[in-house]
């Protein structure tokens, strides 16, 4: 008999002579011959066994019967619905503060006085109207280079002083559009005899360019308050909310529940075309919400389900043209509006804003 043999009865003996169930010596026996085979140890199984009723008998822990298996679950207290958070983006670069408007100012003319000395014979020819053009209008601009720094002479005796005071408004965008378009107004042309004529205040030169001016920063959709354009509030994000017929909760992002096997990224696409039409021109960026909204469900007094509740998944999406269309919605909307982070918290109810606002961008 090898050692091995001799171990495994030795170590069986000492088992029996212990509270052990059969199972249990078996696996200890045979766990010694297969050492290599990997064999789960029931550690409750000593102490199932040894359990005893009042009695004094054994008490059986085999199962005997399964409880019946039925085909059919309890209603979810909650929907599964996805929702879509379509924005504009900035248009504009934001309004400067009085700080940052002076700094830049600060920043054109330091630059002047870094600059080499403008030639104006290298760009004019002598006694000719060109000449004669720009020497009407350096006049004016106490014969400085630059035409929108408020006449600010970099090489003179004043070229220190070149910060902007409290309140002056040379600083102004405003100031420095007007000044570009009266210089680019022509003031001198060539006369009938190939002398240089000045050009009357109020008349336009012949041969004179149309004038593109820049357009304002608020546009007619701005003064009318027109919420459900595009173009308004162009330095601003702008998102797509809507409104349902018969929701008393007011405004509030599209959505809509889950269809079959479809993914949220595939539901907020379906939802935004069956709600704002096939008009716009969208991204729906990414598979991975970027925020949530529960609605707790409603129950009755005896504790059963009166109305389920909703857990809504938001998608990130982009508009990059078009318009929405809500003549064939699917979702019973009645309304749209492209509002600002701001007048989305006036306008949304105070959890659905609670829920969204992280979501929402600052500018």
């Amino acid at each position: 008999m090898t050692a091995s043999s001799r171990g495994t009865q030795a170590a069986a003996s000492l088992i029996r002579s212990t509270r052990v169930c059969s199972d249990c010596i078996s696996k200890s026996s045979t766990s010694s011959l297969r050492p290599y085979t990997n064999t789960t140890r029931r550690s409750y199984a000593v102490a199932a066994a040894a359990i005893k009723t009042t009695d004094g008998n054994a008490f059986d822990h085999k199962v005997r019967s399964a409880p019946p298996v039925t085909g059919t679950l309890e209603p979810s207290h909650y929907t599964t619905k996805a929702g879509i958070l379509l924005s504009r983006p900035p248009l504009l670069t934001r309004n400067l503060d009085p700080f940052e408007k002076a700094f830049f100012f600060y920043q054109k003319r330091l630059n002047e006085r870094l600059a080499i000395p403008f030639t104006r014979y290298f760009y004019f020819k002598k006694d000719t109207p060109a000449d004669a053009d720009w020497k009407l209008k350096a006049k004016e601009r106490n014969w400085a280079a630059a035409r929108d720094l408020g006449g600010y002479q970099a090489y003179g005796k004043e070229g220190w002083n070149d910060e902007v005071l409290v309140g002056d408004r040379t600083a102004e965008p405003g100031f420095a559009i007007k000044k570009l378009i009266e210089d680019s107004m022509v003031r001198a042309v060539e006369g009938k005899d190939g002398q240089a004529v000045e050009v009357k205040p109020g008349e336009v030169a012949e041969g004179q360019e149309e004038i593109i001016k820049p357009k304002e920063r608020k546009t007619k959709s701005d003064k009318k308050n027109r919420r459900e354009k595009l173009d308004r509030k162009l330095d601003r994000t702008l998102y797509l909310v809507v409104k349902r017929k018969g929701n008393g909760r007011g405004w509030e992002l599209p959505c809509g529940e889950l269809v079959g096997r479809e993914n949220l990224h595939q539901a907020a696409e379906r939802i935004l075309v069956q709600s704002a039409g096939l008009n716009m021109n969208t991204w729906i960026v990414g598979h991975v919400p970027i925020g949530h909204h529960i609605q707790k469900p409603h129950y009755n007094p005896d504790s059963s389900l009166l109305r389920q509740g909703s857990k809504t998944f938001f998608m990130k999406g982009r508009i990059m043209a078009g318009q929405a269309d809500l003549t064939a919605n699917q979702f019973g909307l009645t309304d749209f509006n492209w509002l600002t982070r701001e007048e989305i918290e006036e306008e949304f109810h105070p959890k659905l804003y609670k829920s969204v606002h992280n979501m929402l961008a600052e500018r």
